[in-house]
């Protein structure tokens, strides 16, 4: 095989980026200008089939990312490297045989990928129309109310820099990566501080706070959550975090479930202010937000099905990721086996 650095490929060339965005591809999109990390592969087809050469490096290319490491963020591999590729080449009608085989295999792997993804996205997409249809179609008896007015208490969390964080200090401190995009609360990572009994006191974590992003970037800022401690330990905040507790009366979990709800999302959106990378809400803004509040019985009622749901739409969702792995985990054994004479 050739590498080549021509500046076109046209449909059928058979394409090799060797960084950024990594593997072997056959261009479909007709005839383009091709970027300087990308070489296009010219076999000598007398003694190697194009499609063959194609499945080779996409076998080969999971060889390169296991060989180079998963937390890599840039794999590349030079021109020379790879012309000193070595390629076990069967006869041509061979390579043929086991191209048809990748071709039909890899076919039916597209089709099951696709319906687990479409299903994946019924799945998301059945939660969000429910969720939406809760707080648009209200029954009598839902009042609109200020944020300010339905608030017990709010503070913003405590400040404590880079310097005053390290794994042997006493308490857990949670930062606004703990809160995820789709508003739930990530146990899994911590820093750790010290803090003074004052501190303690003032900026601890209860089960069931309200936690809602004050400060991020303009796409994440606004993020909320219910804290959930999994022991008996103080966990702490910091200052990107306001900790909000509400009246009695108020179920923080439907607040929850409110401020995902359009209406209440858009105007969260609408008060953001700052740039791209530094943006911000503030509580001066956010008090004036209006949450939709029925009485204390229907906001339980509405939590305990929006949560069942939920947990059903986590579980569809836990399967259909386990498929699509699954598929990919099948990919990459039959080119496993088509390359070590196995198929």
């Amino acid at each position: 095989m050739e590498l080549h650095a021509d500046k076109y490929c046209d449909d059928g060339d058979l394409l090799y980026a060797w960084s950024a965005s990594f593997g072997p591809r056959i261009w479909t999109g007709g005839k383009v200008i091709f970027h300087y990390h990308i070489w296009k592969v010219r076999p000598d087809t007398d003694r190697i089939d194009k499609n063959f050469l194609y499945y080779f490096f996409m076998w080969d290319t999971d060889q390169i990312k296991a060989d180079q490491g998963a937390g890599t963020t840039m794999i590349h591999v030079s021109k020379g490297s790879m012309e000193d590729r070595i390629i076990y080449v069967p006869p041509l009608p061979e390579q043929q045989r086991i191209v048809a085989l990748l071709d039909e295999a890899f076919d039916g792997i597209a089709t099951a990928k696709a319906n687990a993804e479409k299903n994946l996205k019924n799945a998301r997409e059945l939660f969000e129309s429910h969720l939406q249809s809760v707080f648009t179609q209200r029954a009598e008896g839902w009042v609109e109310k200020r944020l300010d007015d339905i608030i017990e208490s709010n503070i913003i969390g405590l400040t404590k820099s880079s310097r005053d964080q390290g794994p042997e200090k006493a308490y857990r401190y949670v930062k606004m990566n703990n809160i995820t995009r789709d508003n739930r609360f990530d146990i899994t990572r911590y820093v750790r501080v010290d803090v003074s009994n004052e501190e303690l006191r003032k900026f601890h974590l209860k089960d069931g706070d309200f936690l809602f992003n004050t400060r991020n970037s303009y796409e994440l800022v606004g993020k909320s959550c219910l804290f959930e401690n999994d022991s008996d330990d103080f966990v702490l905040f910091n200052n990107n975090i306001m900790r909000i507790r509400f009246n009695h009366g108020v179920v923080a979990q439907f607040v929850l479930f409110a401020f995902s709800s359009s209406r209440v999302a858009e105007k969260l959106n609408s008060l953001k202010s700052g740039t791209t990378n530094v943006s911000a809400i503030y509580h001066k803004d956010l008090k004036s937000v209006p949450i939709p509040i029925p009485s204390f019985e229907v906001q339980r009622n509405v939590v305990a099905d929006l949560t069942a749901l939920s947990e059903e739409t986590q579980r569809l969702e836990a399967l259909y990721r386990q498929k699509l792995a699954a598929l990919d985990e099948l990919k990459k054994s039959l080119l496993h086996k088509a390359f070590n004479g196995e198929l």
